[in-house]
């Protein structure tokens, strides 16, 4: 079988992960100063931030419209014997509901709800890849997808709370307390949707180390064959507190480090870091 494996731009895979599985983009749009820039081709998050750091208004984020994906499913369907996209996840966006539409002109064309976003959900397209490179057929590669999406363990700690105080995720006075008694909170998808999942209180390092910790340590159930550390601009020394956290506690056989994308950019603003790895 020949199959292709697409993605939406929100599953924040390093351009050399993009290309070892040869995964082709589907780009969101983000909206700035009422303008829209193609994610990941017109725009990046290093733009963003320059954006708000100079007073400008926080940008947002617009799904792939059903013409768009089918301008992409009518170029790769007649390519390949079966087409595999795989969107960020249906509470998130209505990308799910677009690529829905738009690929049923398409007998060849399957999607998947990730029910994720970032690297959570690029630990789904990775392993679309894989299973089609072992030579699944694609409903077999959808079923294991469908089964395997709710053993992602997606979460990020942030460092700051201003981009969610002035998207109006969070007051001032959460704003306020979160600086004085420096708390991090770590927000984690739960069911498809992101929630508050815990609270830490100090430098940023030394908060990420309990949070690897609290992810990693003694898990019996922990697929070894990956891990993403995935964030925006980190204080010094975040990453490699991560790093040595998941060396500590978990021998995965790789540890990909990749930028986050202009979703978790857009909502979550600089000093976000995540780890997301599966489940058995």
């Amino acid at each position: 079988m020949n199959i292709k494996v697409t993605a939406d731009s929100t599953c924040d895979l390093s351009p050399e992960l993009l290309q070892r599985f040869n995964i082709t983009l589907a780009p969101l749009t983000v909206i700035k100063d009422g303008k829209p820039f193609l994610d990941g081709v017109e725009i990046d998050p290093s733009v963003i931030f320059r954006h708000v750091d100079a007073g400008g208004a926080l940008c947002s984020t617009s799904a792939v419209n059903v013409d768009s994906y089918r301008s992409l499913f009518s170029e790769l369907s007649p390519q390949y014997d079966d087409v595999i996209h795989i969107t960020i996840g249906s509470l998130f966006s209505a990308c799910y509901q677009n690529a829905t539409i738009a690929a049923s002109a398409f007998p060849n064309v399957h999607v998947v709800d990730s029910m994720n976003l970032s690297t959570g959900q690029g630990h789904l397209v990775i392993e679309a890849a894989q299973l089609a490179a072992k030579g699944l057929c694609a409903m077999e590669i959808c079923s294991q997808l469908n089964a395997m999406r709710s053993r992602v363990q997606a979460s990020f700690i942030m460092d700051r709370l201003d981009y969610m105080q002035k998207g109006g995720r969070c007051s001032a006075v959460t704003l306020l307390g979160s600086k004085l008694l420096k708390i991090k909170p770590c927000i984690a998808v739960r069911d498809g949707a992101m929630g508050i999942a815990d609270k830490y209180r100090g430098s940023f390092d030394k908060c990420v180390e309990k949070y690897v910790k609290e992810q990693l340590k003694d898990r019996k159930d922990l697929r070894l064959d990956r891990i993403f550390i995935t964030h925006t601009p980190v204080p010094d020394g975040a990453v490699e507190a991560a790093r040595e956290a998941i060396r500590k506690y978990a021998n995965f056989a790789e540890i990909f480090e990749t930028s986050a994308g202009c979703t978790v950019s857009c909502h979550c603003g600089p000093g976000t870091l995540g780890v997301l790895f599966l489940t058995k």
